[in-house]
């Protein structure tokens, strides 16, 4: 199979994290892959129309985004039960969650770097830190006892977020008020998974 990638992805981390933690890292060829919503790049645009990253392209049939997909077809094959039938509506909504946060996160990104200085929207840019702050205090106050349990996706998806966060909004520093979370993140953060696929600073 062939995934396309790039290291600066928090989803594409997150298919990372998957593989790592389910022993499939020796069965995917990583390609290189860059671009943005008004440069398609090196985008995967033949087999993801929407020109977006991570695609797994796979032996047989069609391939497969987004992240979400990626990693519930990994966990299938591998066995690994990140998203355990007893708590599955818990784990995809902690997934989708996490995954809000980032998509949040990208946007402010793609705000500063695909316009003119002059015409970036602040309003709309603190909109989408609004959307983030409120779902972090929702991790904080309502989902410590999950995150605390055995590993799913939900936990791989939220740490991704929050290494995002640290990447590219560090000045923000989402770890205050949120003590819980951040000691949380702290332990997940050494798990060698985590460690092997952090962005270049």
């Amino acid at each position: 199979m062939q995934l396309y990638h790039s290291p600066t992805s928090p989803f594409v981390r997150k298919v990372m994290v998957t593989l790592h933690e389910t022993g499939q890292l020796d069965d995917v060829e990583i390609v290189p892959a860059a671009g943005t919503p008004i440069d398609k790049g090196s985008m995967p645009v033949s087999w993801n129309p929407l020109g977006k990253i991570p695609t797994l392209v796979r032996d047989e049939g069609p391939a497969l985004f987004d992240s979400r997909v990626i990693c519930r077809f990994l966990d299938t094959r591998g066995g690994a039960r990140l998203y355990p039938e007893q708590r599955i509506w818990e784990v995809l909504t902690l997934e989708a969650l996490a995954d809000g946060i980032t998509e949040a996160a990208v946007l402010m990104v793609y705000e500063s770097r695909c316009r003119p200085e002059e015409k970036i929207h602040d309003f709309w840019v603190e909109g989408q830190w609004a959307k983030i702050a409120r779902a972090l205090d929702v991790l904080e106050t309502r989902w410590t006892s999950h995150l605390a349990g055995p590993l799913d996706m939900g936990q791989i998806a939220t740490a991704c977020a929050l290494g995002y966060l640290d990447f590219r909004h560090g000045g923000r520093d989402w770890r205050a008020g949120r003590d819980g979370l951040a000691k949380w993140e702290a332990a997940f953060a050494a798990r060698p998974a985590m460690q092997a696929t952090r962005p270049p600073l």
